[in-house]
């Protein structure tokens, strides 16, 4: 497989004749307007300086009223992403390019999950940069091009001097891993991407050829012609207008007699963590330092939330704690300490009824706090009797391969089927 080094800085006419073969990569309807808006992204490409410690919004106009954005600098656990939706709200931009070397793995989901809600396209080219963890804010265009050797991927690394201990170490690897595979899933990418990322130690960068981003779904188009991939939902080209953030529902309002998708505001809890206890951190990323170490059962004041972290207190204390290590009062995903079994996902309350009433074993389904719905076995159990029973039901293939089991702190409620 080969393995792709960055190309020289190309000319303006040499760009040109780049964007101009691939013209029909997202359809004759917009063939115009998106041919416009990447030979403007071309020159600001061409003309941005190199990228700086944090992030760096730049928007940019082209004559017909379209307008894009190029994401410039490092990502960093305080960029205020707020700029950057204020800055395609107010220019109705419909794509997104960067210039990044990488940076925080959280903030760069976090900045793709923004671009999907957006409804944003991506594009990236070779002479540009977008490595490490700036691929993930990529993976977050609801439409996604990029030349072959223009997206780097490579593991992930502790970075500073922040001391910590193996097993530490151990926890917040598998923490993110999990975190990753669940965006990629969440984007429609395949997550066995992450195992090629894996091959790359972190002061590597592997950049990928076009079939390795056709095969892991990075790309929804490829200018060789090919099939484009599906996006794991519906684009959207009308830009969005100025308005106020949503307010925190599930990803679809339910129909007539289905059960109420709502989702409260977590503000209370208590630790539940499989290996009984968890850290609570100074900054919301697994590799910060640990300001105390709970055990399950402690009760924690919830207090804010960046992302899939919460900002808890507890007594005089007050850190970070991922939301799969709280218990939430105001959820009723099940007993404190119990497990369930999760087998499957869905992203919409309609496929998640139909899959739980078609199943030939007792299913239940879990609105859970990101407004996707969990599909578990029907049951609680004890730590002992839920690992043997994946394992059992597994080897019998009653149960997918990648079922496990949970504690289930982020199911708001069952919402099918009684």
């Amino acid at each position: 497989m080969p393995k792709f080094t960055k190309s020289p800085t190309l000319n303006r006419q040499a760009f040109a004749v780049r964007v101009r073969d691939m013209a029909g990569v997202f359809g004759a309807m917009f063939r115009v307007s998106i041919v416009r808006v990447l030979l403007l992204v071309c020159s600001a490409l061409l003309g941005t300086p190199d990228a700086r410690a944090g992030l760096q919004f730049e928007a940019g106009q082209v004559t017909g009223g379209f307008h894009y954005v190029v994401v410039s600098g490092d990502f960093a656990y305080q960029d205020d992403l707020s700029a950057f939706e204020n800055l395609v709200r107010a220019n109705t931009a419909i794509a997104v390019t960067f210039k990044s070397p990488g940076g925080n793995i959280y903030k760069a989901i976090e900045l793709g999950r923004l671009i999907r809600r957006l409804g944003l396209s991506t594009i990236q080219f070779r002479a540009g940069e977008c490595a490490s963890a700036c691929s993930l804010a990529f993976l977050g265009g609801v439409l996604r091009y990029a030349d072959p050797g223009s997206i780097g991927v490579h593991k992930s690394s502790f970075q500073g001097d922040v001391p910590i201990s193996t097993q530490d170490a151990v926890s917040a690897v598998q923490q993110i891993t999990a975190d990753v595979i669940t965006y990629m899933i969440e984007m429609g990418v395949d997550p066995a991407l992450l195992q090629l990322s894996l091959q790359y130690d972190s002061n590597d960068i592997r950049y990928l050829s076009m079939s390795e981003m056709v095969k892991y779904r990075v790309v929804t188009s490829s200018s060789g012609g090919d099939r484009p991939a599906v996006a794991s939902q519906a684009p959207s080209y009308t830009p969005l207008p100025p308005q106020p953030a949503p307010p925190t529902v599930a990803s679809q309002p339910p129909s007539t007699g289905s059960p109420t998708l709502s989702i409260p505001d977590a503000r209370s809890g208590r630790i539940g963590h499989p290996r009984g206890s968890a850290p609570l951190k100074a900054l919301p990323e697994p590799r910060s330092t640990n300001v105390a170490v709970l055990r399950n059962g402690v009760a924690v004041t919830i207090i804010g939330n960046t992302g899939r972290w919460y900002r808890v207190q507890v007594g005089n204390k007050i850190g970070y704690m991922h939301d799969s290590w709280v218990h939430v009062d105001q959820y009723d995903g099940g007993p404190l300490g119990r497990r369930h079994i999760q087998i499957k996902s869905f992203d919409n309350y309609a496929e998640a009824e139909a899959y739980v009433r078609s199943a030939s074993i007792p299913l239940s389904a879990y609105l859970a706090n990101n407004g996707w719905f969990a599909i578990t076995l029907s049951d609680t159990y004890d730590e002992t009797m839920a690992k043997g029973l994946v394992r059992e039901m597994k080897a019998k293939g009653a149960i997918p391969g990648d079922a496990y089991s949970t504690f289930g702190n982020t199911y708001v409620r069952k919402v099918c089927c009684q």
